[in-house]
């Protein structure tokens, strides 16, 4: 959608201020820690853009309060299992001796969107160390969560998302939906007969460039929107500029899907 489509379809005007209003409407207030996924096309025009998104995400929450929103960087991996675009089979190995080391400050963010990519600008993001599947915060709790991220535990128990588990979190999906919910990967490596894939990713190693190859857990998000379905907890639900949000308690939601796909497993 062009920029003068996303004026014309929004009705009235919008800013950080009406966005501030909209959060404390929604419930999002100073202190609370929330894990974002967001697009910034559903919501509109928006006078200042992704940045009026993130600093009125940030004037909500205060310095009391932690924001985190994924980071994912998912050209850093092995290129055997691209399709999106794909890249030679020639290419390959080419790609595995070469392709820059991932770092938290340059490597971008793919698939993520421009709210996200603008939060990565922020001078007091701290982004974790996981080269494919990093996540990054601001605000109170952001150093402890992002200190360290395990190349085989990228969304489990000792990863971001397993540490912010033990704290009361919230989910605000902006614009987007349950598919689109990062913690929910959580659910799936807890689970007892999880499958794994081998992965690679170019990391920095004792200051050197290497491909490191590890195991990585198979991930299904289009499960997710099923699995919510069936969750009796509350989603609470708003809007934040001219998108539809949801918002839950992290910890029941994560605790209801380790059941849920324990009982759902897909046997091959």
């Amino acid at each position: 959608m062009t920029e003068l489509l996303r004026i014309l379809n929004t009705p009235e005007f919008q800013s950080k201020d009406s966005l501030k209003q909209q959060l404390e409407q929604l419930g999002i207030k100073a202190g609370d820690s929330v894990i974002v996924h967001s697009s910034l096309k559903a919501m509109g025009w928006i006078a200042g853009g992704p940045q009026a998104v993130v600093e009125a995400l940030i004037d909500t929450v205060t310095e009391e309060g932690t924001i985190v929103m994924p980071s994912q960087s998912a050209d850093n991996s092995d290129p055997r299992y691209w399709m999106e675009p794909p890249i030679p089979e020639n290419w390959h190995q080419p790609l595995r001796d070469t392709l820059p080391a991932y770092d938290p400050h340059l490597t971008g963010l793919r698939g993520m969107g421009k709210i996200a990519e603008c939060f990565h600008r922020h001078p007091l993001t701290i982004r974790s160390p996981h080269p494919a599947h990093s996540f990054m915060a601001w605000g109170k709790n952001a150093e402890e969560w992002m200190s360290e991220h395990p190349l085989e535990d990228s969304f489990g128990r000792d990863s971001p998302l397993g540490k912010m588990i033990k704290s009361d979190v919230k989910i605000m999906l902006i614009g987007v939906g349950f598919d689109s919910c990062t913690a929910l990967h959580l659910a799936e490596f807890l689970q007892e007969n999880r499958k794994t894939s081998p992965q690679g990713a170019a990391v920095l190693k004792h200051g050197k460039r290497v491909w490191q190859t590890f195991n990585s857990v198979d991930t299904d998000s289009d499960r997710f929107p099923e699995l919510v379905k069936d969750y009796p907890g509350p989603v609470s639900t708003g809007k934040l500029g001219q998108a539809e949000v949801k918002i839950t308690a992290m910890r029941p939601l994560i605790e209801f899907g380790i059941d849920w796909l324990k009982k759902h497993s897909i046997t091959p």
